[in-house]
């Protein structure tokens, strides 16, 4: 095992199952906290904020402050106004969302934006996608947090955020640049945040379709672990496995 400069975290099936931690991965982290080694939370969920991200990993004893914690929300906030010449959108999503492309300088505009920008909503109506229809048609911007076409919950799976924009893709014929997992606009966010080289930073995650693919993409080494959604004997099938596999964090060692 390579000794690492920074670390790049999944959430849940990584650091929590639902509502519950995971034991090993909670101490892994206070390793990383003693030791003083960088390490960032990179989530798909565009939905909560970084504050309350970070409130719900405290309450299970895993230590996280906001700066602890880039959201796909806060990768596409930093995407768009880099590529800015209008500085309006029209939002698709909830307040972390909103949140973070006001914070980044944008104003709301229904009728002519920049940008349509979309995440998962859980309020959405047919106006709201009809005027994002109208406006990327008119040569707005197309972005999407992230392509999740289906979302876990305890009553099985729900709509996802790529649902949603599949309603803007199909009506229109435009692809939007995706920013979350597993693209790499959001790691290269996350890498640039923690001020290290790709090289020296690892990504680690359970979901092969989403985490690893993203490092892979990304050029970061990988470290695949068994406590969440892709399995030991689905990893082995993939073309491009993960630089490392572990059962549990408990067996990485820093």
């Amino acid at each position: 095992m390579k000794d690492y400069s920074g670390y790049l975290l999944d959430l849940d099936g990584t650091i929590y199952r639902g509502e519950e931690p995971i034991p090993e991965a909670v101490a892994f982290v206070k390793k990383l906290k003693d030791r003083k080694i960088p390490y960032l939370f990179v989530t798909n969920n565009s939905t909560a904020s970084p504050e309350e991200v970070a409130g719900r990993l405290q309450n299970m004893g895993v230590p996280c402050e906001e700066e602890h914690v880039v959201t796909t929300s806060m990768a596409a906030a930093s995407y768009i106004a880099r590529e800015a010449i209008n500085q309006t959108a029209f939002i698709i999503g909830e307040n972390g969302l909103k949140q973070a492309i006001h914070s980044a300088g944008f104003q709301d505009e229904a009728e002519n934006p920049g940008f349509v920008v979309v995440g998962l909503d859980r309020h959405v109506t047919y106006d709201k996608l009809a005027k994002a229809c109208l406006a990327v048609r008119n040569g707005a911007r197309f972005i999407s947090t992230n392509a999740d076409v289906a979302l876990p919950t305890e009553k099985g799976f729900m709509p996802g955020n790529g649902a949603i924009t599949a309603v803007i893709t199909v009506s229109t014929g435009v692809q939007p640049t995706f920013i979350g997992k597993p693209e790499r606009i959001m790691i290269d966010e996350a890498v640039n945040r923690l001020g290290l080289s790709h090289e020296e930073t690892v990504l680690i995650g359970d979901n092969y379709d989403t985490d690893i693919l993203a490092g892979i993409q990304a050029g970061l080494d990988t470290v695949h672990v068994a406590t969440g959604v892709t399995t030991v004997e689905e990893l082995a099938s993939k073309s491009q496995p993960a630089t490392y596999n572990v059962s549990s964090l408990s067996e990485w060692k820093i």
